[in-house]
């Protein structure tokens, strides 16, 4: 009897050990399966978003595995999408392609767009849902903008004649408020680096957000903040050409750069060179607006569409010290207007350029040499 209890009592307890372990088993497994269905669902690729997680394969099935007939434009580094997620949300993607991901270049610009993008929060800078930044599927989630890019809607004569004027200065007016808090509001100051028509995106109510961050930068007080040229041509600020020192008023240059082409419907070309210095033929601010709008009638509209000429004039000063801060432009917007005094069909170009110097900042050394 006394053997038979030895005997049993190791047997007993093994086969409690093999239970034991058994129900650890089964209560792990469920875990371990919901973490491979998290990782599929692409919860570990999101962020903060509309309505919590963005799931993986909904993006994945929602563009067909990103089918180009889903494709709506091509930026200066992968390609944008539409996508309806299943709550009907519709938001917009731009992805890496596969060569592009593996282009040291790009994906330095995507990692950087995501990280300036999730430390901003400003209603007239475009909003970012969420990103997969898996090496095999690179791509980035953002509010849908109906009406695609300002510079598209300036191209087509349909699109632009429903932009009217007040619509334009509003555009304008957004794009400085943006970049004030960029400058201003931000520590340290984020410099966008390429604002052009192109990146600045319009909505179904025109209003207007600044998109695209892949090349933008933070401004050190400690550091040389030197770089190299990047942005898009025709808005780049000329001292980047010979000093590759950035600064706050290289977005400025390119601030007024889009306001000229916001008005003048058109990218401002070789106007820009030639005021430079004051324009010597006397040509009237209405031979250039855009000629698919008719000339405003209202006072306070005529006098907004002047105040943006002016500060555009301003804008592309060739001394960046000259130029106005973007903080000082926004403080204008948000003063009191004023009707236009004279009609607007008899204000010229050269008045606005003497107009421009309510803007222009005096440098310290001129300060210093008229002491």
């Amino acid at each position: 009897m006394k053997l038979a209890l030895v005997i049993s009592l190791p047997a007993v307890v093994f086969l409690a050990l093999l239970v034991a372990v058994a129900c650890f088993c089964l209560r792990k497994t469920p875990k371990i399966q919901s973490e491979d269905k998290a990782t599929k669902h692409g919860d570990l690729f999101s962020i903060w978003n509309y309505d919590g997680r963005i799931a993986y394969e909904d993006i994945i099935k929602a563009t067909n595995d990103f089918d180009i007939k889903y494709c709506i434009g091509t930026g200066g580094y992968g390609s944008v999408y539409r996508a309806q997620l299943p709550s009907g949300k519709v938001v917009a993607l731009k992805k890496l392609h596969r060569l592009e991901a593996e282009d040291p270049a790009f994906d330095l610009c995507f990692r950087n767009e995501v990280q300036v993008l999730t430390n901003v929060r400003h209603k007239s800078i475009v909003k970012l849902y969420g990103f997969c930044l898996h090496k095999r599927c690179m791509f980035l989630v953002y509010e849908y903008m109906e009406k695609g890019s300002l510079f598209c809607a300036l191209r087509f004569d349909v699109e632009a004649s429903e932009i009217g004027w007040t619509q334009r200065v509003k555009i304008v007016e957004a794009t400085a408020h943006a970049l004030s808090y960029l400058h201003h509001d931000c520590t340290p100051p984020i410099v966008h680096r390429d604002i052009s028509s192109n990146n600045v995106l319009l909505n179904s109510q025109l209003e207007a957000f600044v998109a695209d961050f892949g090349t933008a930068r933070l401004l050190y007080p400690d550091s040389s903040n030197q770089t190299v040229i990047a942005g898009t041509y025709g808005y780049i600020a000329p001292e980047l050409a010979y000093t590759m020192v950035l600064t706050e008023k290289c977005d400025v240059y390119s601030f007024g750069v889009v306001a000229l082409e916001t008005t003048l419907g058109r990218h401002p070309g070789d106007l820009l060179s030639s005021l430079s210095s004051p324009p010597s033929e006397n040509i009237m601010l209405t031979d250039v607006l855009d000629p698919r709008l008719p000339p405003p009638t209202n006072p306070i509209v005529e006098g907004n569409i002047v105040l943006v000429a002016t500060m555009a004039f301003a804008c592309i000063c060739r001394n960046p010290k000259s130029r106005p801060t973007m903080l000082r432009l926004s403080q204008e917007f948000l003063s009191q207007r004023k009707a236009l005094a004279a009609p607007l069909h008899s204000v010229s170009l050269l008045q606005l350029w003497n107009q421009k110097m309510n803007f222009v900042q005096i440098p310290d050394e001129v300060m210093c040499a008229q002491v």
